[in-house]
């Protein structure tokens, strides 16, 4: 699509050319020096956008390495303490992780995206009263440790939550698109003045301006495209799990 209404724009602002030629009325060279500005302008936006979406996408990453690992550390502190408390809390864990990695993964849909955030909000109230239950029953620093951690793993899901909320603002969105537009159709204005074609080596820029916006609206899209968060992280945490907790015995007295 933006490909075939950049060259519309292209080809409307060449015949509009064309005719203002034969009128007379035209000036080459100063449209020249205003579609030279349009151009500028335009990679100015291109590398604005560029650096809004690429930060986003590296403040998902970053959120999802984050997240594993404090629910990597929830439950190791929760293994370390002999308790039946901290022993479901390990396991509520465990289930948890899957339905992050779901979250990451799931696509542009609101029906599922909101059944998966119910399912980590059921978690996470059960996780918490079990901690909260276990510090009133033995309030040592022990305890407060993997209350600290499990409230971290709390917070870092609602940073991922933001993160995957955050896309490009549509201001952005449509004044890369308009000025995109309205560039592509002041450079078919000056060839059309200039009584040039140039349809090869338009058609190339084109498809360069097209093929360089898709990846940066891809870039900042949390859940279309093909550039996607990666999961490994839940998945790493995962094979943790399956090692568990084995405690090895007292080392021989010397």
């Amino acid at each position: 699509m933006l490909f075939v209404l950049q060259l519309l724009s292209r080809e409307i602002g060449h015949w509009l050319g064309r005719r203002t030629a034969v009128s007379g009325a035209g000036e080459p060279e100063g449209v020249g020096v205003i579609v030279g500005g349009m151009l500028g302008l335009l990679a100015f936006v291109l590398a604005l956008t560029l650096s809004f979406s690429s930060a986003r996408f590296q403040e998902r990453r970053d959120g999802t390495l984050a997240e594993a690992n404090a629910i990597g550390t929830a439950w190791l502190r929760a293994v370390a303490i002999d308790h039946p408390r901290s022993a479901e809390v390990a396991r509520l864990l465990e289930a948890y992780v899957p339905v992050r990695r779901d979250f990451v993964q799931a696509p542009l849909d609101t029906g599922r995206i909101a059944a998966i955030q119910a399912r980590s909000d059921a978690l996470q109230g059960e996780m918490w009263g079990h901690v909260s239950a276990l510090v009133r029953e033995r309030p040592d620093p022990v305890a407060a440790s993997l209350m600290a951690a499990v409230n971290d793993v709390i917070d870092q899901s609602a940073a991922e939550r933001l993160a995957f909320v955050t896309g490009m603002p549509p201001t952005l969105f449509w004044l890369l698109i308009g000025m995109t537009f309205a560039t592509m159709a002041g450079l078919g204005y000056q060839l059309g003045l200039r009584g040039m074609r140039l349809r090869l080596i338009s058609l190339v820029l084109i498809t360069m301006w097209t093929v360089v916006m898709t990846a940066i609206l891809d870039l900042g899209s949390p859940r279309l495209g093909s550039v996607r968060t990666s999961a490994a992280p839940y998945d790493w945490t995962m094979q943790g799990f399956a090692g568990g907790n084995r405690i090895p015995p007292l080392p021989a007295a010397r």
